[in-house]
C-alpha cells in the first residue's frame, strides 16, 4: 500500500489541499492529478482521483491528487436530479454534499492551483524517490481541461518543464466539436440523461469561465498553438460526446510538433475510470503508468 498524506497549498488567493500517495517502489515518475467532474462536483475521494492514485502508486508512479476549488453551480440546473428511489441521496444530502465542497470560485483559481500543485511537487519530488525532471501533469474530463490549461500556462512561464501531459476523456473546448456518425449512432442509444445537450454544455463552460472570455487559451486549450508542450497522452472514452474535443486536440498537439499519443478505449463510455475493477479502467491505468514510467 502506498503511504498517504495530505497538504495545505495555497494559489489564487485560495487554500486547497493535495494528497500524496507516495510510490513504495518509486520509478522516479510523479503525476499531479485532477479528478473531474464538471468542474462543479468531484473529490479526491471518488475513484476517478483515489483509486488512480493508489494503483499508479503500487506500479511505481507517486501521485499528487489535487483537491481544487471547483467552480459556482450555475449550471446545476441541467444535470439530472438523483432519485432516492433508486439509490440516489435524498435532497437533504445532495446540499450537504455540495456544501462541503467549501469556497467556490470560476477560473482562473483551479488552473493556477494546478500550475501551484506542479511547482509544489517539483520542489519535493526527490523527497519521494522521484526525480524532479519528470513530473507530469494530467486529469480527466474537466480536470483534465484544466490540466491542459496549467500545462500551458507552465510553458508560457519559460520555467521548469513538464516531462509529460495525460489526459483521460478530456473537455477541451467550451463547445464540442460535432461527433462523427458512428460516434452519433452511440449516443443516440445512450441512456437518457448520460448525454448532455449543447446547451448545457455551455452553460458548464460559462459557469467555469465566470465571465471571462471563451477564448482564453489557458481555460480552454483545444484550438489554440501547442507548439513547446509537452509529449501528451491522450485516452478518449469510444461512446463519450467529450471524444471529439479530445481527437481535435490530438491534432493541434500534431501540428505544434508535439509527441502525441492519442486512444480510444473500445467499449467505454465517459467515467470509466471510476468503475473499479473493470478491465479497461484497469487497461487505462496500466497504459498510463507505461506513458509516465522513467526508462
Amino acid at each position: 500500500m502506498p503511504a498517504i498524506s495530505e497538504h495545505e497549498l495555497n494559489g489564487a488567493e485560495f487554500d486547497f489541499r493535495v494528497r500524496v500517495y507516495q510510490a513504495d517502489k518509486p520509478t522516479g515518475s510523479t503525476l499531479v492529478w485532477l479528478h473531474g467532474g464538471s468542474y462543479m462536483f468531484g473529490t479526491m475521494d471518488m475513484p476517478e482521483a483515489d483509486e488512480v492514485g493508489r494503483r499508479l502508486a503500487e506500479d511505481g508512479v507517486t501521485v499528487v491528487s489535487v483537491d481544487y476549488t471547483l467552480a459556482p453551480l450555475d449550471a446545476l440546473k441541467y444535470f439530472p436530479q438523483p432519485d432516492p428511489a433508486d439509490g440516489g441521496p435524498t435532497p437533504e444530502e445532495a446540499a450537504a454534499y455540495l456544501a462541503a465542497a467549501g469556497p467556490r470560485a470560476p477560473y482562473p483559481t483551479a488552473s493556477i492551483q494546478a500550475a501551484t500543485a506542479v511547482s509544489w511537487a517539483w520542489d519535493n519530488a526527490s523527497s519521494w524517490g522521484g526525480d524532479p525532471t519528470h513530473v507530469s501533469i494530467g486529469g480527466a474530463s474537466a480536470g483534465a481541461n484544466i490540466a491542459a490549461g496549467a500545462a500551458l500556462r507552465l510553458r508560457d512561464s519559460g520555467g521548469r518543464k513538464l516531462a509529460s501531459l495525460v489526459l483521460v476523456y478530456p473537455l477541451l473546448h467550451p463547445e464540442l466539436p460535432e461527433p462523427d456518425d458512428e460516434l452519433q449512432a452511440f449516443l443516440d442509444e445512450s441512456p437518457g440523461g448520460t448525454v448532455l445537450s449543447s446547451e448545457a454544455i455551455r452553460a458548464v463552460s460559462d459557469c467555469y469561465l465566470g465571465g471571462a472570455s471563451s477564448e482564453e487559451a489557458y481555460a480552454f486549450p483545444g484550438g489554440h498553438d501547442m507548439r513547446g508542450m509537452p509529449r501528451t497522452l491522450i485516452v478518449n472514452a469510444e461512446r463519450d460526446q467529450l471524444r471529439p474535443s479530445g481527437e481535435a486536440f490530438a491534432a493541434d498537439l500534431a501540428r505544434g510538433g508535439v509527441d502525441v499519443e492519442v486512444v480510444r478505449e473500445l467499449g467505454t463510455e465517459h467515467g470509466y475510470l471510476n468503475v473499479v475493477g473493470d478491465p479497461r479502467t484497469q487497461r487505462t491505468l496500466a497504459r498510463m503508468r507505461r506513458f509516465l514510467t522513467v526508462d
